[in-house]
């Protein structure tokens, strides 16, 4: 299998820690983070499947913790950059396009769509909101480049614009047993031609039940039902709502795509 740039490989993986959207809730993910941290061993990697942004309350202070558990995580003997994954979730994906919503052919109704889908909590965390953002389209094209150049240049000086360009579109273990995606796959398309179903395509999650391209597993992060951990034949599902009243979580699974563990806070 190629090994394009939008995808994240495991390289000599024992057990992969991977958890669910997080969603601005970081009181939350600092309780997860500290119990991983306990419970991580040689031969662990680490995996974060998508929507570290939007609407939480915490969203800078989330990226940030992130951030800093993975530098801790990388701080240990024989561990690399790449044992260590953040997917592009559908708030980072929503993001990187607000910062071109000038480019859009209508920008009032792309931007009411995101603010619908949990967005306004990521402007307020780079210091705008729906207002700005209104009064922008409102005055037109130049108005809204001053906007998200506004709001881009937010968003750089906290540091956190390399870590969004960082994110992978998905992830795979070496050996090709284990799929990790933020919301789902379409089975009838190959893996480099998803688009945006690894953020839109769960209807088709829920109706995989055969291999997809030869995985033992496929597991994604982002549940719009949020029914928190459902194992199934050939897929996990990861998401027990955080940062829309429900509880965060992570799985431990093993390359064989069984759950060992699974932590709730």
């Amino acid at each position: 299998m190629t090994e394009p740039s939008i995808f994240a490989v495991l390289h000599r993986t024992k057990r992969v820690w991977a958890i669910s959207s997080i969603h601005g809730d970081v009181d939350r993910l600092n309780k997860l983070q500290a119990v991983i941290e306990e419970k991580f061993l040689p031969g662990d990697r680490l995996l974060y499947l998508g929507n570290i942004l939007g609407r939480g309350k915490a969203v800078h202070a989330t990226v940030d913790a992130v951030l800093t558990f993975r530098r801790a995580i990388l701080s240990r003997r024989n561990m690399f950059t790449h044992d260590i994954v953040m997917l592009r979730g559908a708030q980072e994906e929503m993001w990187q396009r607000l910062m071109q919503l000038q480019f859009a052919v209508d920008p009032a109704e792309v931007l009411d769509w995101m603010l619908d889908q949990g967005i306004g909590s990521t402007l307020e965390a780079y210091g705008s909101g729906r207002d700005d953002a209104q009064s922008a389209i409102r005055q037109g094209p130049m108005a809204i480049t001053r906007w998200t150049a506004k709001i881009r240049t937010a968003f750089q000086a906290a540091g956190h614009q390399e870590w969004l360009s960082s994110l992978k579109h998905a992830a795979f273990s070496r050996e090709a047993t284990l799929l990790f995606v933020n919301r789902g796959v379409d089975p009838e398309r190959p893996l480099d031609a998803q688009a945006d179903a690894f953020w839109w395509g769960s209807r088709a999650f829920n109706e995989i039940d055969t291999s997809y391209s030869g995985f033992d597993k496929v597991i994604r992060g982002f549940d719009p039902e949020a029914k928190g951990l459902v194992e199934k034949p050939f897929t996990i599902s990861i998401d027990g709502g955080c940062g829309r009243g429900g509880s965060l979580l992570a799985a431990c699974i093993d390359i064989d795509g069984s759950v060992i563990e699974a932590i709730e806070t």
